[in-house]
């Protein structure tokens, strides 16, 4: 028997950048659905992001193959166009030699797609996918229950 087939879709989103930030997942396996969200009070838009696909990821009980869709060409692009390897080739040093951001996520991030095997999708942001459009939703509801200053 085969490994599980799950769809995640995931989007995160910042109220400014830095600024308070939210992210959602949905994890899709057969007929089940399951919604995810996190929050955190100072952060960027590329770390929710990385959070969304991280956190769906650690749900999953169990090794799966998992199609995971997101509008984030940050995220989507570090693996299709093998930026990690590179990355981690260069002692985690861009191509400007200098130190890449969110070292402690991709790495979190590398982990777990050492667990599942993960196929990539790029979407489009806003582009009436309905999947996407309700993680939108959800990362910024996120912000808006857990800061009262976020627009």
């Amino acid at each position: 028997m085969g490994l599980p087939e799950v769809i995640i879709y995931t989007d995160g989103a910042c109220s400014g950048n830095p600024g308070p930030g939210g992210w959602a997942a949905l994890l899709m396996y057969g007929p089940h659905k399951k919604e995810l969200t996190g929050y955190e009070a100072h952060t960027t838009n590329q770390r929710m992001e990385l959070m969304a696909a991280i956190g769906g990821l650690e749900a999953l009980k169990r090794p799966c193959l998992v199609k995971l869709h997101s509008d984030s060409a940050y995220l989507v692009n570090a693996f299709q166009r093998e930026w990690l390897d590179k990355w981690q080739r260069n002692g985690w040093l861009n191509v400007k030699k200098q130190p890449v951001e969110n070292q402690d996520l991709w790495k979190r991030l590398l982990a777990l797609t050492k667990e599942h095997q993960v196929h990539w999708v790029k979407v489009e942001g806003h582009s009436d996918d309905e999947f996407n459009e309700r993680c939108d939703y959800l990362a910024k509801q996120a912000i808006k229950e857990n800061n009262d200053t976020a627009q």
